[in-house]
């Protein structure tokens, strides 16, 4: 962007660098003072005849890791703007000329999960977007008149300009509330996100950026037949799982319970309706040590649907298991990294399978139950007839009274959210306390309050905004799992998401009624009267609880953020308290491997 001519042969190793996400072909551009680097993963028929950078004519170009979904009614606005596609059109070819009809607006006509950016000769402008939700990264530095933008942090780092300097405010944020809070920084000074739901361009020396989409607050819906709640459900999920399925192989990770099987019973009747060379296979983590039951549920599940699973027993995996002492590299550090080592070999396992992984993320937050804002909203809407109507089918259908049954729940609730209370450390290092105004960076986010509360259904709403999403998603993207392997999160279509967010709370949010109504004759019956049953104790503190958490070996680094001095050196009986005093290791681990990555890189190599 300032006018120097870029360095082919950095881009090259940069390109290079990113093969182990796409491994089926990279390809480079440049005109000048611009240049693109592409990887290509295939994981729709469509990708077949892809090929990135991809241009229509030689001016404007385009680079993407994109899934565009709802093509027949995207394909029909692009034609009426004189844009001639055919059905089976590429992703990158349909963003290319959503871009050429509506410029920066086309974000605002595409669904799915996405991450591009276009070089505007004409307009001599960058132009960057990603996805709604932010399934798909982006990363980028801006040094001075130069530009550097990847989905894969470690790709950013690479280029000789950018500089290893740490992130002081992310790392705080890791700290004491296991996760970076702002959606716009990494943990390098140097590299910044995209937020979700945000697009920027660069033109002239200017940056502009703007966000271009808010989760939308609707009304509850209201039909006049039961089994209406349950079609439309099953109508909208078919449309999130097609749009997703665009290959003939799927692994699902999947649980006893009941989000994923309903996944995989949704993956197997499309698949097989199209063709009988096609395979959906599961993928189960277990840890029979405290649940036993969840090896019997999904082995249920998987006769039933007459697919292969595969079990892993996470208990097996940290017994015995020095985690500190296996190198794994990850961009960013990570709250639990016990099981990486783990993790990265069952994404193996899937990668020799297929490219694309469904994940049942979504349906405890969207249809979290609230009856409370629900039955108040009808108070202050007058909707008096509609409430005793409510409340009466919650009795029939539950034979209970929602308020009597839910009252001792919101006690145990009430003590669950004190145990585990942001808990302000005590081993942390009181000049970067001090400097970094941590006691009230504490103090704020217990108090934050969402900009725009939902009246109906506030606490799934606000689930949604979260800093949470942007870890999930980032920990089964290839940037961190080292694989390529796609992970696909049907449950967060924005279609699917708004529906879900819009069923009245009674009875459909009670114990995921909706679902369990929906998949009736497609689950077992022992999994979908089975009982919402979390974890009676977290595995990883049962395992370690008798380990020593105080970092052993300290990185130099970590003295200036934490006084190891001060550190447990047991885990103690509070699980709470352990996932906190364990903060200082993860990170201490972090760093090391983040050492160990630079020195690999200065003798040639890398431990990605």
């Amino acid at each position: 962007m300032d006018g120097a001519p870029v360095d082919r042969a950095l881009l090259s190793r940069m390109t290079k660098f990113m093969s182990f996400r796409g491994p089926d072909g990279q390809q480079i551009w440049m005109n000048d003072n611009v240049g693109f680097g592409h990887t290509l993963l295939k994981t729709t028929e469509e990708s077949n005849r892809e090929h990135q950078p991809f241009t229509l004519d030689g001016r404007v170009w385009i680079v993407a890791d994109a899934r565009v979904d709802a093509q027949r009614e995207l394909i029909a606005k692009l034609t009426a703007h004189a844009e001639q596609v055919e059905l089976g059109t590429t992703d990158v070819e349909l963003l290319f000329r959503a871009y050429r009809a509506w410029g920066e607006e086309c974000v605002e006509h595409l669904l799915g999960d996405f991450a591009f950016a276009v070089w505007d000769g004409p307009r001599q402008r960058l132009f960057c977007a990603r996805d709604h939700l932010g399934v798909k990264p982006f990363f980028y530095a801006h040094l001075g008149g130069t530009i550097i933008f990847s989905n894969t942090l470690d790709c950013i780092r690479q280029h000789t300009a950018v500089s290893d300097k740490l992130n002081d405010s992310a790392i705080a944020d890791f700290l004491i509330f296991d996760r970076n809070q702002n959606p716009a920084t990494t943990f390098f000074v140097d590299i910044q996100r995209l937020p979700p739901a945000h697009w920027t361009t660069w033109s002239s020396g200017a940056m502009r950026t703007s966000r271009y989409w808010t989760l939308p607050i609707d009304e509850p819906v209201y039909f006049k037949r039961a089994d209406d709640y349950t079609d439309r459900f099953n109508e909208v999920l078919d449309a999130a799982v097609t749009d997703r399925l665009r290959t003939k192989k799927v692994a699902i990770f999947m649980s006893g319970g009941l989000d994923s099987p309903t996944l995989a019973a949704t993956a197997c009747r499309i698949l097989r309706s199209r063709s009988s060379d096609c395979e959906v296979r599961a993928f189960t983590t277990v840890i029979d040590t405290v649940d036993q039951n969840e090896r019997h549920y999904a082995g249920l599940v998987a006769r039933r649907l007459n697919i292969p699973i595969h079990f892993r027993d996470l208990d097996q995996e940290l017994t015995g298991h020095r985690w500190n002492e296996i190198p794994v590299h990850t961009p960013e550090p990570v709250a639990i990294p016990m099981t990486l080592v783990a993790d990265r070999e069952q994404y193996r396992l899937i990668s020799a399978h297929t490219r694309v992984a469904f994940s049942g993320e979504g349906p405890d937050n969207a249809l979290h139950y609230e009856w409370q804002p629900y039955l108040s909203y009808l108070g202050r809407s007058r909707r008096f007839g509609r409430l005793v109507v409510e409340v009466c089918a919650h009795m029939l259908r539950h034979k209970r009274i929602p308020l009597l049954a839910t009252v001792p729940r919101m006690f145990k609730n009430c003590a669950q959210q004190y145990e585990s209370r942001l808990v302000f450390p005590a081993w942390l290092n009181e000049n970067f306390e001090s400097r970094m105004r941590l006691r009230a960076r504490l103090v704020e986010q217990e108090q934050s309050t969402p900009a725009r509360p939902h009246p109906v259904r506030p606490a799934a709403y606000r689930s949604f905004h979260a800093p949470v999403w942007e870890a999930i998603f980032g920990s089964m993207d290839p940037g961190e799992t080292a694989t390529p392997v796609e992970t696909r999160h049907p449950f967060v279509d924005l279609r699917l998401l708004r529906y879900m967010l819009a069923v009245p709370a009674i009875p459909w949010c009670r114990e995921k009624y909706l679902m369990r109504r929906a998949a009736r004759f497609t689950l077992p019956d022992s999994v979908l009267q089975r009982p919402k049953s979390p974890l009676t104790s977290d595995p990883i503190f049962a395992v370690l609880r008798q380990s020593d958490v105080r970092p052993l070996s300290a990185e130099h680094l970590l003295h200036e953020y934490v006084n190891c001095e001060c550190v447990p050196k047991q885990a103690g009986d509070n699980s709470w308290l352990f996932r906190v005093n364990i903060r200082p290791s993860t990170l201490n681990y972090w760093l090391r491997n983040l050492a160990a990555e630079a020195a690999g890189c200065q003798n040639g190599g890398t431990t990605q």
